[in-house]
């Protein structure tokens, strides 16, 4: 079983990016989490051949992903995920919605996401990524009120974007 650990540092040289995800906050202080069914995951996906900027792969997956542009993102750190045969990382970002396009389907998958706005403080739970999920969502969290000067109090809870 892999052993999942988190890192705020930046990603080791020679550790290879496997995926970049986003915690994309509304102004008013809400995530966005993409909804495929019953599941609850960040938008974000793998690397193409010749991307090497995070940015630039967060950017074109939350468009795919969520059709939605984003400002520049900050850097959260990594989830180094050791599978016993070759271990990679997972790197996350946060950044703040821009700009809302109208919902289309992901050209990868074919299918239309549900957009969720959900309380910073209910991530950890809807992603279901045991104690490193709670570790990012808290980074992202605090880089939401401290980078992005988002509010903290008196969020809504939950509705669709």
């Amino acid at each position: 079983m892999p052993r999942f650990s988190w890192h705020t540092c930046s990603v080791p040289e020679g550790l290879p990016v496997r995926q970049v995800y986003g915690f994309l906050f509304v102004p008013d202080g809400r995530v966005l989490l993409r909804v495929d069914g019953s599941k609850h995951t960040l938008p974000g996906g793998r690397p193409e051949p010749g991307e090497v900027e995070y940015r630039d792969i967060l950017r074109r997956e939350t468009m795919e992903e969520v059709t939605v542009d984003i400002d520049e993102p900050h850097y959260l750190g990594y989830q180094c995920v050791d599978d016993g045969i070759a271990p990679y990382a997972q790197v996350r970002m946060a950044a703040v919605i821009s700009l809302v396009h109208p919902a289309a389907p992901d050209p990868d998958s074919g299918r239309t996401y549900r957009r969720l706005l959900v309380h910073p403080g209910k991530v950890g739970d809807l992603l279901s990524w045991g104690e490193t999920g709670y570790l990012q969502a808290t980074a992202a969290a605090e880089a939401a009120i401290a980078v992005f000067g988002l509010p903290s109090d008196g969020l809504p809870e939950t509705g669709d974007l």
